[in-house]
């Protein structure tokens, strides 16, 4: 399938695709111009998680510390201790 409609088009094929955008983003065009965009559940959850990650201070820090080979691993059956 397509990964670009009209919006003429989209609305008479919604069904499909809609089962499309299961698989991957669907951009929705109007005179030519891109006006949306169509995604999974799943895959505006994923965004929504990465935005909130990216916006955590700590979370940025780490992972940076991460990166740098500076970070500090512990074993998962210590979470509680921590």
């Amino acid at each position: 399938m397509a990964d670009s409609y009209t919006v003429k088009t989209a609305q008479q094929q919604f069904s499909a695709v809609v089962r499309e955008v299961a698989d991957h983003p669907v951009t929705i065009t109007k005179q030519g111009k891109a006006v949306a965009v169509m995604l999974s559940i799943e895959r505006m959850e994923a965004i929504a998680e990465t935005m909130e990650v990216l916006a955590d201070p700590a979370a940025m820090a780490a992972i940076r510390e991460h990166r740098e080979g500076r970070g500090v691993y512990h074993d998962v059956s210590r979470l509680d201790e921590l």
